[in-house]
């Protein structure tokens, strides 16, 4: 499936995820877990990744791993009941890869699922891009809905100089 742009947030078509911006990447019985990129933008920029232990066990909803922003303190719950086989160090080394690239270099941990029927709690990326254009709309008001539900933004966007886009380069 393509992936979709809301609101200016990318939304990665082949991933699960949940109303509190987790992502679940399912592959051979195992959940890689990051959060999203509505995510990262709203906690700002990331100082501090605290990583699950490896052969932890949680439960879908419970707390996973922490991440410390200048603003705040967020937890990344769980979207799957499952055992920690794996952390991404690098994210720890280096937190700000959270923001760079939330959906590749920035997962947290990939868990070896112990239920699959949790993947049914899920949000597909469409439910999801929903629930984002819900949260656009809140945000910007109602005249919001304007391209919202934009595919393939990429190409239009590299044309676009970075002030129109709202960041610019690091100096």
């Amino acid at each position: 499936m393509e992936d979709i742009v809301v609101g200016g947030y990318l939304v990665k078509g082949d991933r699960y995820y949940t109303k509190d911006h987790e992502w679940a990447k399912i592959r051979n019985g195992r959940a890689t877990v990051g959060i999203t990129d509505y995510a990262q933008k709203m906690l700002g920029d990331i100082v501090f990744v605290d990583l699950p232990e490896k052969d932890q066990e949680v439960d879908a909803g419970e707390t996973l791993a922490n991440i410390e922003s200048v603003k705040n303190v967020a937890p990344v719950y769980s979207p799957v009941s499952g055992i920690v086989v794996e952390t991404n160090q690098d994210v720890a080394d280096e937190p700000g890869i959270v923001n760079e690239d939330p959906y590749e270099a920035g997962w947290i941990a990939v868990l070896e699922i112990k239920d699959p029927d949790d993947i049914g709690d899920l949000m597909t990326a469409e439910e999801y891009a929903e629930l984002l254009r819900e949260i656009v709309k809140e945000e910007q008001g109602e005249g919001a809905e304007e391209g919202l539900s934009v595919s393939g933004i990429e190409e239009s966007l590299d044309s676009l100089p970075e002030e129109e886009l709202g960041y610019e380069e690091e100096r």
